[in-house]
């Protein structure tokens, strides 16, 4: 869709979509394909992430690799086969793993002596080279990211939501002590939350998984979990206490100070291209996408209404975009003229661009600009020199309107049960998340899923106790409980 482009596309009628209220899992369907942002690829649960989508994950990388490198992470790159003897190190984490590894066995003609996985995770790999390159406690402690793809055979898929390959980011860290390894854990998710609910205008609940939901191999795994607004929770950035576990298996050790040698406490932490679904699923409605201005590929498109003197337009038209990009805003100009303005306002609409800018030969003569909202339609006529200022404060409007709405829908949607039957009522019949006392067994967690198809997302940190709502016995602490995707 770039200016200037005069060739038709094939189809030149925006197709409806079916209502989100109607069919949330079709909309979501319909929007990811008709926004051009992915496409089904001819390999079973694989996804083309097309241009426009894939603008959403460079943004995604820009905003979080300044965060990370602003800790003082370094970004590198591991390999993508994976020795089985590495993976096999760490039994929790092969056994944890192995339902959707994906197995290479043969190069060209001939068998591979052994077989090599496609990298569902990276520990094994990295804690082997992090083993050669610790020697001494002045290597602490190492601070490593990496972008990359990862392979996991799931069974059921969708769009961004969940693939059998999908990008993300992984962060693996190895540190002196427990106390460094913990404040990075917490530190990383910390990095996560401020990201999801300031960047992409989602807020979410936070805590730690449970032991029999925590990352294979882990002590323990903290989690943010986003609420999507059919009531299931998507799970949407985690940070995992490694403890010794990776380092006694992979043998992570470091001359300290005292002269002993003793091994390295590590971390890992990721986040993955399926909360570019988070945004599509907690801010879309009817119309499409409404793309939250940060993470926006564009935030302001200039739309020319174009009747008569089209010269005078476009020229007005140029010379709005060259003052918003040196304003630093992702603009778009969209001079196709084989398209009225009606067809270019629902395309982009349908796109979820946060402003549409429209200009025409009367605003020209009033010396005006006129200036659509996507979150709430809102039209406004501003002077044309107040134009740079206007813009700046409606993506900041736009923005912290997206959060506002997702906020609210959130709490909608988190109601606190006191017995297993409101439970039941909250996941089955109200479609939502449950709060609730919970005595840590795991007798009682399995009932939750056994019975309500739910599980617990998190342990919510500081919670108060009351009564386990399976057993009755006392309880440990309050936990989240919901179904998920």
């Amino acid at each position: 869709m770039n200016a200037g482009n005069k060739q038709v596309p094939e189809k030149k009628v925006l197709e409806a979509i079916t209502p989100k209220s109607q069919d949330i899992s079709r909309w979501y369907t319909d929007v990811v394909l008709k926004a051009r942002l992915a496409d089904y690829a001819p390999i079973k649960g694989c996804m083309v992430i097309r241009p426009y989508g894939y603008a959403v994950w460079e943004n995604v990388q820009r905003i979080l690799d300044e965060k990370f490198k602003g800790l003082g992470h370094q970004n590198a790159y591991f390999p993508l086969f994976i020795p089985e003897s590495f993976l096999v190190k760490e039994a929790e984490h092969v056994e944890g793993f192995a339902p959707e590894v994906a197995w290479v066995t043969q190069a060209g003609k001939d068998p591979l002596e052994e077989r090599l996985a496609i990298r569902p995770t990276s520990e094994a790999i990295i804690g082997h080279m992090y083993a050669k390159w610790i020697e001494s406690y002045r290597d602490l402690p190492l601070l490593i990211n990496q972008w990359a793809n990862v392979v996991r055979w799931e069974k059921v898929t969708r769009p961004f939501l969940r693939t059998t390959e999908f990008l993300w980011q992984e962060g693996h860290t190895a540190h002196r002590s427990h106390e460094d390894a913990n404040f990075e854990v917490r530190q990383m998710l910390e990095v996560y939350r401020s990201f999801v609910e300031n960047d992409l205008a989602i807020p979410v609940v936070s805590g730690r998984k449970t032991q029999r939901e925590k990352f294979a191999g882990a002590l323990d795994t903290f989690t943010i979990e986003a609420l999507m607004p059919d009531g299931q929770a998507l799970q949407s950035g985690t940070s995992h206490d490694l403890g010794q576990n990776f380092a006694k298996a992979f043998n992570i050790n470091f001359l300290d100070s005292d002269g002993e040698r003793k091994l390295a406490w590590t971390t890992s932490w990721g986040m993955s291209t399926r909360i570019i679904g988070a945004i599509i699923m907690t801010h879309g409605d009817d119309r499409g996408l409404r793309f939250p201005p940060h993470v926006a590929p564009i935030q302001a498109v200039i739309v020319p209404v174009v009747y008569k003197e089209p010269g005078l337009i476009l020229e007005k038209a140029r010379e709005i975009k060259t003052r918003l990009a040196k304003n630093g805003v992702r603009i778009h100009l969209d001079d196709r003229d084989s398209f009225k303005p009606g067809w270019k306002y629902s395309e982009y609409e349908m796109m979820g661009v946060p402003l549409r800018i429209e200009i025409g030969q009367k605003d020209i003569e009033k010396k005006q600009i006129c200036i659509v909202r996507r979150d709430n339609l809102e039209k406004s006529f501003i002077p044309d020199s107040e134009l740079e200022e206007t813009v700046e404060r409606l993506l900041d409007a736009v923005q912290k309107n997206l959060y506002a709405q997702a906020k609210t829908a959130l709490f909608e949607k988190i109601f606190p049960a006191d017995s297993f039957e409101k439970l039941r009522e909250i996941i089955k019949d109200k479609h939502g998340m449950a709060s609730v006392s919970w005595c840590g067994s795991e007798k009682c967690e399995e009932q939750f899923k056994t019975e309500t198809g739910a599980t617990v997302r998190c342990i919510q940190e500081d919670s108060s106790q009351g009564n386990c709502v399976v057993c009755g016995s006392s309880a440990k602490g309050k936990v989240f409980v919901a179904r998920c995707y």
